[in-house]
């Protein structure tokens, strides 16, 4: 018996949990050298202790017996498929997703690259991109996500068709600032139209956003433990942070006219949180009517910013968020349902979480919350005989 029963539901967040050596067959020979001297690589060496154990964990019969029973308790390298892209389709059987929109996990974030070394970081994005294709390759129910670096615009714009041809459904750009210009620069335009014709959204991630000034830490306290309890992953206080890239990477996106000139571009917030939602809405309406006597760009605007907000941006609560409450206030459109499988911040039951917030929400805001939001903002990216499929929905 699948985790999901009698409806349809996906996906809009999910993750593999790479080994070391994932980018190794599919990066380009003349930047080896140079990516084996990254720093990540030398503090998680190829034959180290953690690859060693997660292979031979998975190889274990017995271990092996239970991922079945397990499939929402094991988390990280321990989960079914979180590395092996041949259990995976198993894992989503068992989950009972429609479609897993999917994203790294050792890659997050480009490894720092495209600030301070433009050409690997962009030899880095596409050997992601096609490590990622490949790993999508087993199942259609698997949508795979590309990493744009937003440094060059030609190098831009090849890396996403490249993407785009190697059956990728999703391109993901970093949703802090680029090093000496916007991500709203005109110079992007044909990213933005590319993307809209083929009809695949543009998403951001957790990962890709400027991170907490360290100084925050010497608060002259003891240490406080992670998330995971160790020190390298969030706190109560670097979470905090977490949006506020992505909220004025999209104020400028919108108040630039990037939404407006491709109305039919999709753009998804992802593991990001929500709460931020409505107040934000808010203040970007409270922005373009402030400064809409001064600003011709404002005037433009096909609708106030929020109206802008709904018909093209989608949005995933964590499942601690009240996700009634967000839908109550920023609209039904823009939310969507996640997992963040195999992460542990998903949670062992994310759909009783998400259900317990809804309360008085209406039936059909909790469909498309589930649903229908996700085939909105995926748009050719989903195969149509995957987004309702029969077998998922309700009796």
């Amino acid at each position: 018996m699948a985790y999901v029963e009698g409806r349809v539901v996906h996906d809009a967040d999910s993750h593999l949990m790479e080994l070391s050596d994932c980018l190794d067959e599919f990066l380009d020979p003349r930047f080896r050298a140079a990516y084996d001297d990254l720093p990540k690589l030398k503090a998680w060496p190829r034959d180290g202790k953690l690859p060693v154990w997660a292979n031979k964990q998975h190889d274990d019969a017995e271990f092996r017996a239970g991922s079945d029973a397990n499939i929402l308790l094991r988390k990280n390298y321990e989960a079914l498929g979180a590395f092996r892209k041949a259990d995976r389709p198993r894992a989503l059987d068992l989950l009972g997703f429609s479609s897993q929109l999917i994203f790294t996990t050792w890659c997050l974030g480009n490894f720092g690259l495209d600030d301070v070394d433009p050409a690997l970081a962009y030899a880095t994005a596409e050997a992601h991109n096609r490590m990622m294709a490949d790993f999508c390759s087993v199942d259609r129910r698997f949508l795979g996500t590309a990493y744009i670096p937003l440094i060059d615009a030609d190098a831009t714009l090849k890396t996403a068709r490249d993407a785009v041809a190697l059956g990728l459904k999703a391109l993901l750009v970093p949703s802090r600032c680029p090093k000496g210009h916007s991500p709203s620069h005109v110079m992007f335009e044909p990213l933005w139209a590319m993307a809209q014709e083929a009809g695949l959204p543009i998403v951001f991630h957790v990962g890709g956003e400027e991170k907490l000034n360290p100084d925050y830490f010497n608060n002259g306290l003891p240490r406080v433990k992670d998330f995971h309890g160790g020190e390298e992953n969030f706190t109560s206080v670097s979470y905090m942070p977490i949006p506020h890239s992505v909220m004025t990477t999209l104020a400028a996106l919108i108040f630039d006219g990037v939404f407006d000139r491709h109305p039919r571009l999709k753009f998804g917030a992802i593991e990001l949180g929500a709460s931020w939602l409505p107040g934000w809405m808010r203040n970007l309406d409270s922005a373009a009517q402030a400064f809409i006597k001064n600003e011709e760009r404002l005037q433009k605007l096909s609708a106030r910013p929020s109206e802008i907000v709904r018909r093209q941006l989608r949005v995933t609560p964590y499942p601690h968020e009240d996700a009634g409450w967000i839908i109550a206030n920023a609209g039904e459109e823009v939310c969507l349902f996640s997992s963040d499988f195999p992460h542990v911040e998903g949670g062992r039951n994310p759909l009783k979480r998400f259900n317990d917030s809804f309360g008085a929400t209406p039936a059909r805001a909790v469909e498309r919350f589930y649903c229908d939001n996700f085939i909105d903002l995926m748009g050719e990216g989903l195969a149509p005989d995957l987004r309702k499929p029969a077998s998922r929905a309700a009796a």
